[in-house]
């Protein structure tokens, strides 16, 4: 194993030269961080700089570098040195640009910035180069679930770029829900009347693709493995049984429509001729452009369409949600009526009309046809003759009204194809362990829904949000699930209609490539795609308390026969909370653990108590909120100079003993800033807020223990947009602190 040697290099470009004194950072860093070798520069992200650097790499033998200069978020193609440890004091945006100019704030200013070096230099010596998952492998294959339009899209996306693909459908024909349809919403010009669905040609590229392989009545009996080497038993009709392997999955399974029957009070299941969305396509479809008539025979001379049928429902009964193709759907099918037969009387009785994209163009084109559109709250549908009766409140005219149609088309709206619900799973698991047979015959009822049948200890399929759709992180990564190089795609991660459904496929199939390049060399996936590094578990002083195999929002941690953690270091994302999770602190990575960051809360230079300057420790999220702290300091937004920002991967990677460690050291307040958790969590590594929330909220008890107020730490939700509200949120915390004053702990730091 090489020796270490470390190197530090102070830049005094960006104006840090002249508002901070780099001969005294560099003495800093070479007596107090006790680094071999110590540079000043003048703009060290120049080709210089950088050359600099380089040379100290190959012939000083250099292993550690830290680099006093700007942001670790700033550079980092010029700074690029893998061969290298490294550590970054932020002087740029997190101090010269945070701290208010002027001569009054030199002093501060020059003391944060002396921190802030000697916290770099503590943190570089605690870090390791890694050296990457020491089981990477990769099949080049993506294994795509579902035969519709997300899944043919996704197929071909991946395939056109060089991808093998096995493509599963439980069904004997390609096309899914799609194929199902007379005509299509508008993707392109004309926008105002049905287009063809295309779905033919889609599924004949399909089948002609040399790199696609079809399984058509097959379903997956089970999922094993874990990203650039899932094994796949596939299960066809016949009873036969094969098994494949795949590097990464996009889950295209799709949706059914929200059971009519469930809506006797609008006719559903009760009133002859009323029929959802999908009914009236397979009467057009056997019209296929002629007069539409009713199952009796009929030829339909009026027809009312009746939207968010059992859908935006705020009693609990039905949906909750929108299903967002459906008014675009009811407009599409009104025009198969009137391109028909213009005299054919067809009314859209809508609460809201909601078209986005080119939908406009549909909606006049539809008005121009004689389409009617009125806005009204539907009361019931009742049979009326050898027709229906809708019973209605007409919001225009503020009366109650009431018309007659030949057919009543109910919009009701998609029901994600998402698999089982792991909490149903969880306690049906549990109840059957416990000697149930109601929950064993029920946990095999919930085995035949499932759609991957994964062998994760958390269950068989993905976890899913709100309203049983597949989870995907909504907002900053749309593809992304808890368990990695599993992608979800289509209407079975959200409502959407065929435009949506193609782009979000495509988009997942990207995902599912990079899934297998990057196991394929041991690199971690989002949001911290390229860290070579993976969780290292000390098991001699492992009490096998399963905190972290509980923990993990990724599946990635399994047990061994003794009860003794397992990492899956392909699964894992390198977020820490397993870290964070450990009592005993036997968690660590090779850039990051327990000790990097403890060293980093013990360098700071502790003003005694009569100072009147408090230290306060900010633990600030990597993700979100150390963004917008450097986004404030580009704006110039200054906050206290008595505040010392340690970025982490995730609060849920904070681990407790870091807060005892800053109060017993003297820190006067610990602030941590992370994501905002919850149902519509914005948390990259999804449940780390939760588990960190949940963690602090037991820290009052240390706090009273060390005879601290509870006002001492203190967590905040903040996104990455929050760059005028984070400041204000550090010197109103600033000000408590003065308030209740300092720490009585100092003087025994």
């Amino acid at each position: 194993m090489t020796a270490m040697k470390t190197a530090a290099y102070v830049c005094t470009g960006c104006g840090l030269g002249e508002a901070l004194d780099a001969s005294q950072l560099a003495k800093v860093a070479k007596r107090e961080g006790k680094m071999a070798i110590v540079r000043e520069h003048p703009f060290l992200c120049s080709e210089e700089g950088v050359a600099t650097i380089r040379k100290d790499l190959a012939e000083e033998e250099v292993t550690h570098v830290m680099l006093a200069a700007c942001s670790r978020r700033m550079k980092a193609e010029a700074f690029h040195f893998p061969e290298a440890a490294m550590a970054r004091a932020n002087l740029r945006e997190g101090v010269l640009w945070a701290v208010a100019p002027g001569e009054a704030h030199d002093e501060v200013r020059q003391e944060m910035a002396d921190d802030y070096v000697r916290m770099a230099c503590a943190e570089l010596k605690k870090l390791k180069i890694p050296a990457g998952n020491p089981n990477a492998e990769s099949a080049r294959r993506v294994l795509v679930v579902g035969g519709g339009v997300s899944g043919m899209t996704a197929a071909l996306g991946a395939a056109d770029a060089g991808i093998d693909v096995l493509l599963v459908e439980r069904g004997p024909e390609l096309g899914g829900w799609a194929a199902r349809l007379w005509r299509r919403a508008p993707s392109h010009e004309p926008y105002d009347k049905p287009q063809p669905t295309g779905v033919a040609e889609l599924a004949a590229r399909v089948r002609a693709h040399p790199r696609i392989a079809l399984a058509l009545s097959t379903k997956v009996a089970r999922t094993d493995g874990a990203p650039g080497r899932f094994r796949v038993t596939l299960a066809a009709a016949d009873g036969t049984t094969r098994e494949e392997t795949a590097g990464a999955i996009v889950q295209a399974s799709g949706f059914e429509t929200y059971d009519i029957g469930k809506l006797p009070e609008l006719g559903g299941g009760s009133v002859p001729h009323v029929v959802d969305q999908a009914g009236l396509e397979a009467l057009a479809r056997q019209a296929d452009g002629g007069t539409i008539v009713r199952a009796d025979g009929k030829p339909v001379r009026s027809v009312a369409f009746v939207q968010c049928a059992g859908q935006r429902d705020p009693t609990g009964r039905h949906l909750p949600y929108c299903s967002g193709h459906c008014c675009a759907t009811s407009i599409k099918q009104a025009l198969y009526f009137r391109l028909a037969d213009a005299g054919i009387d067809t009314v859209v009785l809508y609460t809201d009309l909601r078209v986005p994209g080119m939908g406009e163009d549909l909606y006049r084109g539809a008005q121009e046809r004689g389409v009617t559109f009125t806005k009204a709250v539907v009361r019931g549908v009742e049979a009326a003759g050898d027709g229906a009766r809708v019973s209605f409140r007409d919001l225009i005219l503020d009366q109650d009204a009431s018309l007659d149609a030949d057919l009543v088309v109910l919009a009701t709206g998609q029901v994600a194809n998402a698999g089982v619900d792991l909490d149903t799973w969880t306690a049906t698991v549990t109840a059957a362990e416990s000697g149930s047979a109601e929950a064993a015959e029920k946990k095999v009822e919930l085995q035949k829904q499932s759609v991957l049948n994964l062998s994760y200890r958390q269950g068989p399929d993905l976890p899913q949000l709100r309203h049983g759709f597949a989870d995907s992180h909504f907002i900053c990564f749309p593809y992304e699930t808890r368990r990695t190089g599993i992608y979800a795609a289509g209407p079975t991660r959200r409502p959407m209609d065929i435009a949506q459904a193609m782009e979000d496929a495509a988009g997942a199939a990207m995902k599912a490539i990079q899934a297998i390049e990057n196991a394929a060399v041991g690199r971690a996936a989002h949001p911290r795609s390229g860290d070579l590094s993976y969780p290292i578990v000390r098991l001699e002083g492992c009490t096998q308390c399963k905190r972290c195999t509980v923990e993990c929002p990724f599946g990635a941690i399994d047990e061994d026969e003794r009860r003794y953690p397992v990492f899956n270091e392909s699964r894992c994302r390198r977020c820490g909370t397993c870290m964070g999770a450990c009592p005993v602190r036997v968690i660590s990575f090779e850039n990051y653990s327990v000790d990097s960051v403890g060293a980093q809360i013990k360098a700071v230079d502790m003003p005694d108590e009569f100072s009147e300057k408090p230290r306060i420790l900010l633990l600030a999220c990597e993700n979100d909120a150390y963004p917008a702290l450097d986004m404030a300091g580009l704006q110039r937004r200054s906050y206290s100079a008595f505040v010392r920002v340690i970025p982490v991967r995730c609060l849920g990677s904070v681990n407790t003993i870091w807060i005892t460690d800053a109060l017993n050291g003297g820190w006067d307040g610990v602030m941590m800033l992370g994501c905002k958790k919850g149902d519509d969590y914005q948390c990259h590594f999804v449940r780390g807020s939760e588990m960190a929330h949940y963690r602090m909220s037991k820290v009052d008890d240390t706090l009273k223990q060390l005879g601290l107020e509870t006002e001492r730490v203190v967590s905040h939700e903040v996104a990455i947009t929050d760059i005028e509200r984070l400041p204000q949120l550090i010197d109103d915390y600033a000000a408590k602190i003065a308030e209740i004053g300092m720490s009585p702990l100092k003087g025994f730091a």
